[in-house]
């Protein structure tokens, strides 16, 4: 059986898309895609659908969450606070797949930023 090997892209209407493609440069390292494409390291993929009534991304009406792993959370938190990037933790959110945190771009949309724990980074 032919399988899919990995994603080949994510793709998400904005109402000013140079600017937050200009602001995932900036602030996620993540090539824009009116210059450049994106080559992420390998690892952990989790592709997981929620109940329709999940209130663990986003407003009622939000269908997706995109989920970043990082390669150092802590030092990703220091970055994003001195960009005056919000940003949200909760105790429960880490487990022993990691340690996670939440913010937002400057569309509302959630982004999670993942640090995986142990080998599987």
């Amino acid at each position: 059986m032919a399988k899919v090997t990995g994603i080949g892209g994510l793709f998400f209407r904005a109402r000013d898309p140079t600017a937050l493609a200009a602001w995932y440069e900036t602030h996620l390292g993540i090539g824009n895609i009116q210059t450049t494409v994106w080559r992420q390291e390998a690892g952990t993929t989790i592709f997981g659908p929620f109940a329709a009534d999940t209130t663990y991304f986003g407003r009622p009406k939000q269908q997706w969450m995109v989920n970043f792993r990082v390669d150092d959370l802590d030092r990703m938190m220091a970055q994003l606070k001195a960009a005056g990037i919000a940003i949200e933790t909760r105790a429960e959110w880490d487990s022993e797949v990691g340690r996670f945190c939440r913010i937002h771009d400057p569309e509302g949309n959630p982004i999670e930023l993942w640090e995986p724990a142990g080998p599987a980074k």
